[in-house]
């Protein structure tokens, strides 16, 4: 996907030093729409000062805005905050991190990346099977197509990180573990950001059974993955947060 050129402009904007921002939301999906806005999200990184005395910084920033005609979702975690998430599995913060979309880098964040595969565990499919529940009732309640993409890509990424140890946030890479149909959806949603499903596809049994089906196969792949209980460089990412920090 080709970035818009003046996404490079945000992280020299903000307050606070950004480790890296990078690109989430349905532009790392596989399937944004002409009026998509643009989810950013990153990290920064809060001086000493800000975390070692009374007052403290801000652990999350969030902020919405328009600019060139483009919604711009932007919100970021401290240092401390982020790695906690990551060791927490959290895989809204493991996918905004490995994002191939990158806005802003630096060593850290390369760093960062290097470290990813030890923060992988089987419990990661928790958070996917829940994200999945949630847009399936949202689905359930609108009709509308965004909310069923969203669980079929769910479904199909942790199904995929629970067998090989890669995260794909891209849905357009996942069709292999989803109905035949999957395309048409995506085409179906580039087309119109909140639009209804193409003809021939309405909501009831064959579209619960496709998702109860792949809801079993993340699972099983669970339940059979080689990836470990728990997360195995905590004591990296301490060194990491605190080297940052001292950096200012």
């Amino acid at each position: 996907m080709e970035l818009f050129g003046w996404l490079a402009e945000i992280p020299g904007e903000q307050p606070y030093p950004l480790v890296f921002a990078t690109v989430s939301g349905a532009h790392l999906y596989g399937f944004p729409s002409a009026d998509s806005d643009v989810d950013l999200r990153g990290m920064h990184v809060l001086p000493v000062e800000e975390v070692a005395g009374l007052r403290h910084g801000p652990e999350t920033l969030s902020r919405m805005w328009t600019r060139h005609g483009v919604e711009v979702d932007l919100v970021t975690h401290d240092a401390a905050k982020f790695c906690r998430l990551l060791l927490g599995r959290n895989g809204y913060v493991l996918e905004q991190l490995l994002s191939p979309l990158v806005v802003a880098s630096s060593p850290v964040h390369e760093e960062l990346v290097a470290l990813a595969p030890g923060c992988l565990t089987r419990h990661h499919a928790h958070h996917y099977l829940g994200f999945a529940r949630t847009q399936w009732r949202l689905f359930e309640q609108t009709g509308e197509l965004k909310p069923l993409l969203y669980t079929f890509r769910v479904l199909a990424t942790g199904t995929h990180l629970m067998r090989t140890g890669e995260l794909q946030a891209d849905l357009t890479r996942l069709y292999a573990y989803g109905p035949a149909y999957l395309p048409e959806l995506v085409a179906a949603k580039q087309a119109a950001e909140h639009g209804r499903l193409p003809g021939g596809l309405v909501p009831g049994e064959g579209l619960a059974a496709d998702v109860e089906r792949m809801r079993r196969a993340l699972e099983e792949a669970r339940d059979s993955s080689a990836l470990p209980e728990r997360a195995g460089v905590e004591a990296a990412l301490h060194d990491l947060v605190l080297r940052a920090r001292s950096r200012g």
